[in-house]
């Protein structure tokens, strides 16, 4: 068996190559891979922080629509419920001839429920009637007003130009090259590193999204798109920034930002290894099998077969229409299937840590542990270390009133190395056929505290010595 993987080419590819392996191919190829490297991968400066292309579009686009984004995707809340609801009811024949807009709309009652709740809240916030647990600045305006802006426009530039990452042939010379590197280190894909990549220099939303599609084509199984996305889903450099600077420690950016990346490694390297992790199923998503092979034929170098599978990747793309076809309805996934579920989750998931004792409750057996460290004010941070799962920042919104630094750093890092996060994070796993329901999200967000924050707590004392 592996003699004949090790042997696979491309359908067609040996008999047809003169077919493919073209001057127009190859140049479609180089040129798209260098427009999406400057896209996705690349990091430059903007607005005095790293970004990256993409991340300047929705950047920009966000500031120009700033005002009217909040009323606008409560609109296309409102619009995915009834939509949902003409799918459940009179079922037009638009909607029941096309598998795309089946499967966006003809949801089951769960995620239908979200959906109206999402809008509900929505609504709720923007009129800013209704209970003010609901549309609180701490709840619901939060998610409305700060983080469906972001979401909405990253995904729209993302949605938009993801097929040109994705089939032009750079996952498929970048998994061919970096292999042997990937494969026994982390038990991965070598086109996996071009998720985590577009996470650190993006954002990790981005990064699960890339995940999601690579999955459903498949290019992973079942256990590596569950690994990928719960432990390749990186923080950004740009949203570190933001968090180092919002508990007032930017002046140890970098030093934060080594902790980070060092105690990440760490759970990248372990969590694989464990339950629930290591007990996913090694097959692929079942309508397309495994459409992968990374394996270098005997009679080839690396360097060869990962130009031709790039090349033979790109020859399949044969108009602009089915990229921009692709690139929509990405978008109105996103847009009519995720925002509302994030709106809803999301706010209370924010209500949950806000206006209840319940993350208080089950952060009290962390406090021993955290004195048992030696880690400043540890009844104030234990809340800090837990909170995170509802969201990213909210564990720098707690720790920004503690007065130690070093108390303040191991929260900031422990929160970006968490990971898994409900109120974006979470949500767009629970909605995708990645094989991760919330129990796992649960024991992975655990496994991901208990591991790295011993780490961060180590490098913390040798920084503040």
């Amino acid at each position: 068996m592996q003699a004949l993987e090790k042997e696979q080419v491309p359908e067609g590819a040996e008999r047809d190559k003169k077919e493919w392996w073209t001057p127009a191919n190859k140049a479609k190829s180089l040129l798209v891979s260098i427009i999406s490297l400057m896209l996705f991968l690349i990091p430059v400066p903007y607005n005095g922080q790293w970004t990256i292309g993409i991340g300047i579009l929705a950047e920009a686009l966000q500031n120009y629509f700033a005002s009217a984004l909040p009323l606008f995707m409560t609109g296309v809340l409102v619009l995915s419920v009834i939509l949902t609801t003409a799918a459940k009811v009179s079922k037009p024949a638009w909607m029941a001839d096309s598998s795309f807009f089946t499967a966006l709309f003809d949801v089951g009652a769960f995620w239908f429920s979200m959906r109206i709740l999402g809008a509900m809240f929505a609504i709720l916030t923007l009129l800013q009637v209704g209970p003010e647990f609901i549309w609180s600045p701490v709840s619901g305006g939060t998610v409305l007003y700060d983080l469906v802006p972001v979401l909405t426009t990253w995904f729209l530039i993302a949605g938009f130009f993801m097929p040109l990452l994705l089939q032009f042939g750079l996952m498929e010379f970048i998994g061919t090259m970096v292999r042997k590197l990937m494969r026994p280190l982390f038990k991965l894909p070598g086109r996996s590193s071009i998720d985590a990549m577009a996470s650190w220099m993006g954002s990790g939303t981005v990064g699960v999204l890339i995940t999601t599609q690579q999955y459903e084509q498949g290019y992973y199984t079942k256990r590596e798109a569950s690994v990928i996305a719960t432990n390749f889903s990186v923080a950004s450099i740009a949203f570190s920034l933001v968090v180092i600077s919002f508990i007032g420690m930017q002046h140890m950016f970098i030093q934060f930002y080594i902790t980070v990346l060092v105690a990440g490694l760490v759970a990248a390297v372990i969590c694989p290894r464990i339950p629930p992790l290591s007990r996913k199923e090694e097959t692929y998503y079942g309508p397309v099998g495994k459409q992968i092979s990374e394996e270098v034929p005997s009679d080839r170098s690396r360097l060869q077969w990962a130009a031709e599978k790039a090349v033979h990747k790109a020859s399949e793309v044969k108009s602009a229409g089915s990229l921009v076809k692709n690139g929509v309805k990405n978008v109105l996934d996103i847009w009519l299937g995720l925002i509302p579920l994030v709106m809803a989750l999301g706010t209370i998931a924010l209500m949950i840590a806000e206006f209840t004792p319940l993350f208080q409750y089950l952060s009290y057996p962390l406090v021993p542990v955290l004195e048992l460290m030696a880690i400043p004010e540890a009844a104030q941070a234990a809340p800090a270390m837990i909170v995170g799962f509802a969201d990213m920042f909210l564990p720098a919104v707690i720790g920004s009133g503690i007065e130690s630094e070093l108390t303040r750093f191991v929260i900031a890092a422990l929160s970006m190395t968490q990971l898994v996060y409900m109120s974006e994070v979470g949500i767009l796993l629970l909605r995708s056929k990645i094989p991760l329901n919330l129990w796992d999200l649960i024991i992975v967000f655990l496994q991901r505290t208990i591991i790295t924050l011993p780490i961060i707590v180590a490098m913390a004392h040798i920084l503040f010595f």
